[in-house]
């Protein structure tokens, strides 16, 4: 199979050989520091789960665990959207979808979270409105509602 079919077939077609344009780059940059974020508070958990003393040792390494299981979903969405692949847009919607309801959560907090919830909501809107931008879903391949051409 050659390479112009598994770009096809990857949802990229004809808009692979153009160059990939700054919103799609953004957009993976974004959803790529989320996912890093993911991982390093995974592993930070994690470790606070191992070393101190926690009230639940099995409940904080678990929760490290699955943060660092869950920063797979971003990362390679990221990875999808500069390689444009048409699926990687899915999982990076989501991802921003599942970051604002945590960004409102930190925001009620009355801690040092809450410039983290307001960092987080930017990051999430900002890349809503880059992967749902006109340019990144041609660059993508990706069709509108009636348009099989």
């Amino acid at each position: 199979m050659s390479t112009d079919q598994n770009r096809a077939e990857d949802g990229a077609g004809a808009a692979a050989d153009e160059p990939r344009p700054r919103r799609l780059t953004y957009a993976a940059a974004l959803t790529a520091v989320e996912g890093i974020a993911l991982v390093a508070g995974g592993v930070w958990v994690l470790v606070l789960g191992l070393t101190g003393a926690p009230d639940d040792r099995q409940q904080a390494v678990t929760l490290g665990i699955t943060l660092a299981v869950l920063a797979l979903l971003p990362l390679l969405a990221a990875r999808g959207l500069l390689l444009r692949r048409g699926w990687s847009r899915g999982p990076a919607v989501i991802t921003q979808l599942m970051a604002l309801p945590v960004a409102y959560s930190l925001l009620q907090a009355d801690s040092m979270a809450v410039p983290a919830g307001i960092g987080l909501a930017v990051v999430a809107v900002a890349a809503l409105v880059l992967l749902v931008n006109g340019e990144t879903t041609r660059a993508l391949g990706i069709k509108g509602p009636g348009r099989a051409d």
